[in-house]
């Protein structure tokens, strides 16, 4: 798999889009970050998602609990603790 970076407008954060499975990637890590930058990120990141076949992945030093509230309604989200504590967040149109 190979990672394109991309540029992502209003983005403090490198952009990286690829494919698997079918499915179109857009992933930033923002594990070396303070707030609000990871939440800044992750809502322009969101604007990404124009279709199903599309996901938003976001590495976090932490599960970003505040971000949850300001997600839009047709966009879900899936969490998972990684073995080095951080949090991987796949978002994706519901």
């Amino acid at each position: 798999m190979e990672k394109e970076l991309i540029e992502v407008k209003r983005a403090t954060l490198k952009f990286y889009k690829y494919e698997q499975e079918g499915l179109v990637f857009y992933e930033f890590d923002a594990t070396e970050c303070t707030p609000p930058e990871p939440m800044v990120n992750a809502i322009v990141g969101l604007s990404l998602l124009k279709n199903k076949n599309e996901r938003l992945v976001g590495i976090f030093f932490h599960e970003p609990a505040p971000l949850y509230a300001r997600i839009p309604s047709d966009i879900t989200y899936e969490a998972t603790e990684l073995e080095n504590k951080d949090y991987r967040i796949v978002f994706k149109k519901a």
